[in-house]
């Protein structure tokens, strides 16, 4: 009987490091330029905060400029990212955004696997 309780224990335990593992966990990070375009709130009991980035870049076919868009999500703790962002896609300024890729979806964090978490404006100044 006890062992039953020891191998129930070690399974929870293993479920419960699994799944903190994919919730907290990053499977990378790295960072994207360009001209935020989106930032909304949205959600009815989750808010989260999601946006678009206008990576810019070239027609491969004809060299006319093309609009590529990268979707994001910001943390709601990340407030001095969130205005940096706000206050770019007013005013069109280039941006250089910081992001860790989760590695899954969980609609209660974002509708996004890429979260920001800084952000560097054209003269070179790190927002956290």
């Amino acid at each position: 009987m006890r062992l039953g309780w020891i191998i129930l224990f070690g399974i929870i335990t293993l479920v419960l490091l699994f799944s903190g593992f994919y919730l907290f966990g990053n499977y990378s990070k790295g960072s994207r330029a360009g001209t935020v375009v989106k930032m909304s709130e949205r959600g009815v009991v989750f808010k989260t905060w999601e946006g678009q980035l206008n990576l810019g870049g070239f027609s491969g076919e004809t060299g006319s400029p093309a609009s590529s868009l990268w979707d994001f999500s910001v943390s709601g703790g990340e407030k001095d990212v969130l205005k940096a962002l706000e206050a770019a896609s007013l005013s069109g300024t280039r941006l250089k955004l910081y992001y860790h890729e989760k590695f899954v979806q969980f609609d209660f964090r974002g509708d996004t696997k890429y979260f920001i978490y800084q952000v560097e404006t054209p003269d070179g100044k790190l927002i956290d």
